[in-house]
């Protein structure tokens, strides 16, 4: 013991006494937290192509299903574009409240060495990627079988810069408003499904409903894709949630735990409700409530446990279903694979819920459950912000996209079918 004194001592003598200090300012690369998130980077991307291009494949009529297909692949590569030319220096580099600076620009300064906390920022780049690239993915649903190839690729491209990366800038970005706010969202309730939800809400409003929409059969022409596209967006949705801990820890794990509960809960709530409601529990109503308890505890999956999961995914299963079904009859509008029915609602959902059932002991932050009432309001502080900039700006691009080149198919393409008529192929 004395020895370790007069060591300590020295230490004092020479100014590094403070290990602690000399520690934190060098993080260094963990091997195990860079295996984990590379496995989650590429789960979230198996989420886009191929599990959200069958998801939203086998719902359309057969004459759409290669242009919906389509849609996903191309937004892939086009997002990727644009996130490293723009997108992620505008969320992620230093600059004001709302929006980052332009340092980032073409990953400018990222080198193997650059790390963000225990991973390579090359790392971190790709995996918020691979989200950036998901949530336009998710409008194309509520447009589905009636715009401009061409219109969609510029669209897409604009509301990713001009919407997409301010509001990631808000919530995760260094300085952004809505972080210092305090909002809880782990993995992207906000950035990811209120943001897409309400933009396809914008979309098939602005667009107006598909030729014969109530007065024709618009069945979906194949639910083994559909079904199929739900696993696999179920799958890849661990990496989405349980990656967003950017770390392979104890957090990481109950964030698996609690997205495999929330999802199992809201797809048989939606297969019961469903169930009592129409006779039947129908395989594209299981599948759509699984999504739709994937979607709230994507705010959650960091701050909350189990019993929290469960309820979260009973309330996503029964108010998506209302959303998908009640809410579209009631208000008349057109959102063809229910983008915002599922996205929207269950987005909404879990953001809130989130501010109810957070527990300290999970992510430093007490819902008010445990006393803590405020931070409900300020789960609604961001829901709100997100959805009025989300809605005014899309529906400017919108105008804007219309005004120049326009923005949907002429009667008889739509008629034909997207295939044929924007690709000049069909499925046999």
């Amino acid at each position: 013991m004395k020895f370790l004194s007069v060591f300590l001592t020295l230490l004092g003598v020479f100014g590094i006494s403070d290990l602690s200090l000399a520690a934190d300012a060098a993080p260094t690369l963990s091997a195990g937290d860079t295996a984990w998130m590379l496995t989650s980077t590429a789960l979230v991307l198996f989420m886009t192509i191929p599990g959200l291009a069958l998801f939203y494949g086998g719902m359309v009529r057969k004459k759409n299903v290669l242009a919906t297909t389509m849609q996903s692949f191309a937004i892939t590569a086009l997002m990727t574009i644009v996130w490293v030319v723009v997108g992620y220096s505008l969320a992620f580099s230093e600059g004001s409240s709302f929006i980052g600076g332009l340092s980032k620009m073409f990953l400018k300064d990222m080198t193997v060495d650059s790390l963000t906390g225990t991973i390579p920022e090359s790392v971190f780049m790709t995996f918020q990627m691979t989200f950036a690239i998901i949530t336009p993915a998710l409008i194309t649903g509520a447009f589905a079988d009636r715009m401009k190839f061409s219109s969609m690729l510029v669209f897409m491209t604009l509301w990713s810069i001009l919407v997409y990366s301010p509001i990631t800038h808000w919530v995760w970005g260094p300085g952004g408003w809505l972080g210092g706010k305090g909002i809880l969202d782990f993995a992207g309730g906000t950035v990811v499904h209120i943001n897409a939800g309400v933009a396809g809400l914008v979309t098939a409003i602005v667009l107006g409903k598909r030729v014969g929409y109530g007065k024709e059969a618009m069945a979906p022409h194949n639910l083994v894709l559909t079904i199929i596209g739900a696993s696999m967006l179920w799958v890849g949705w661990f990496g989405f949630n349980a990656g967003s801990e950017l770390a392979a820890d104890g957090r990481a794990g109950m964030a698996m735990v609690v997205t495999q509960v929330a999802t199992a809960a809201a797809a048989l709530a939606w297969m019961f409700v469903e169930w009592m409601a129409k006779g039947k529990p129908s395989v594209l109503g299981i599948a759509s409530g699984a999504v739709a308890g994937l979607v709230a505890i994507t705010p959650a999956s960091g701050f909350v446990g189990p019993m929290g999961a469960l309820m979260i995914g009973l309330a996503a299963g029964v108010l998506c279903y209302w959303g998908a079904t009640s809410l579209k009859r009631m208000l008349g509008y057109d959102d063809s694979l229910d983008a915002f029915g599922v996205h929207g609602v269950g987005g909404i959902v879990g953001a809130v819920l989130t501010g109810v059932f957070a527990l300290k002991s999970v992510g430093g932050t007490a819902g008010m459950l445990e006393g803590n009432t405020a931070q409900v309001g300020i789960q609604l502080l961001g829901v709100a912000a997100t959805v009025v900039y989300t809605g005014i700006a899309t529906f400017i691009i919108l105008k804007v996209v219309d005004a120049i080149m326009g923005l949907r198919v002429s009667e008889e393409d739509e008629r034909e079918g997207l295939d044929l008529a924007l690709h000049g192929e069909r499925v046999e």
